[in-house]
């Protein structure tokens, strides 16, 4: 999995069985500085797009080869599957385009794999996201806890997990992708560790209800989002030459966990426990923020026996297993499509 923090390919293998799932190595390949580049530069038009897109999906093929190669420890591995990078996510347009070469993937491994997950579901009527809430409900869900999940990536996603009634699930705002981005952008850190920097500043008012009155927060799912909406541009055409850097830092902190937490309130009723999971789990003013917003159990996906850092990656190979097996892999009443689908292309290894 590589995904919108466009931080590194995360990596894991898997081994299912009898509905287990079982986290047996992992992985992590940070980005090369200029390659992160190249995938932020390809989030808007440029010059000779479709070239320098083809050029970078063979990097991205090198490095998923790598990670596969560094989780393989002699373990004969069935398949992979491969997210790819999301660079354009228009569901509204019909289309989903995250870069991959997987048949480059399969030559270099000697592996199956199985890509292209988004495009069938947007095809069927879909948002093609989130897509992880089929395995969080195989794999999280419990007959006498209402549990919902948290995924805070360069994205936030919620699954609601009901005891009774239908899993929900969608896109409920901002993850790390501004809070990282502003914070690169002013003291040249990746992103702000721990939300030091963040705790450091005052909530801006002004700006805060000026995110929050973006049209998306007025949607009700199914809905997804992504830098196509979300993005510095926007950002800073809501600023003032009066802001200091961490109060701005701050009020987006705030404007994530208000995001979180509204959207847990109005659509995920009955939650008893909410367990977080992605990059934005280890960021403690966050958590520090959702504890005060939220009357119930936070806690990490670690208690569920998957880390934080590997859900996203083992979803795509659970995903990976329902293509090979010819099972759905979405969620209709999560994504919008018109019905179930078997999900993903495959890229035999022969």
């Amino acid at each position: 999995m590589s995904g919108t923090s466009l931080d590194g390919v995360d990596a894991v293998r898997v081994a299912f069985n009898a509905g287990h799932c079982a986290l047996e190595r992992t992985f992590f390949l940070p980005y090369p500085t200029t390659l992160k580049q190249a995938l932020l530069a390809l989030h808007t038009p440029q010059h000779n797009e479709l070239e320098q897109s083809q050029l970078v999906a063979n990097q991205l093929a090198q490095l998923y080869a790598q990670a596969t190669k560094e989780l393989l420890d002699g373990v004969p591995i069935y398949a992979i599957g491969c997210h790819g990078q999301t660079i354009r996510h228009r569901p509204e347009l019909g289309f989903t385009l995250q870069i991959n070469n997987p048949a480059l993937l399969a030559e270099l491994t000697g592996i199956t794999v199985v890509a292209d997950f988004r495009s069938r579901d947007v095809a069927a009527g879909g948002q093609g996201a989130p897509l992880v809430p089929a395995f969080h409900q195989g794999v999280f869900a419990h007959a006498s806890i209402h549990r919902t999940i948290l995924n805070i990536g360069g994205i936030s996603n919620l699954t609601d997990l009901p005891c009774n009634g239908a899993v929900s699930g969608f896109d409920c705002g901002l993850g790390n992708l501004l809070m990282d981005a502003w914070c690169q952008l002013h003291t040249g850190q990746t992103y702000d560790s721990d939300g030091i920097w963040a705790a450091s500043g005052i909530v801006i008012a002004q700006l805060l209800n000026e995110l929050l009155s973006h049209p998306f927060f007025k949607l009700s799912p199914p809905k997804s989002t992504g830098r196509d909406m979300f993005n510095l541009a926007w950002l800073e055409q809501m600023l003032k030459p009066e802001y200091k850097p961490q109060d701005v830092q701050a009020t987006l902190l705030e404007f994530t966990a208000r995001g979180i937490a509204d959207a847990v309130q109005q659509y995920c009723l009955g939650t008893q426990a909410l367990y977080l999971c992605g990059g934005g789990a280890h960021n403690g003013a966050l958590k520090s923020r959702l504890h005060q917003l939220l009357p119930f159990k936070i806690a990490l996906t670690d208690e569920l026996g998957i880390g934080v850092d590997w859900v996203e990656a083992a979803a795509f190979a659970w995903l990976a297993k329902q293509t090979l097996e010819g099972k759905s892999g979405n969620l209709p009443a999560v994504t919008g499509a018109k019905g179930y689908r078997v999900l993903g292309a495959i890229y035999s290894a022969a």
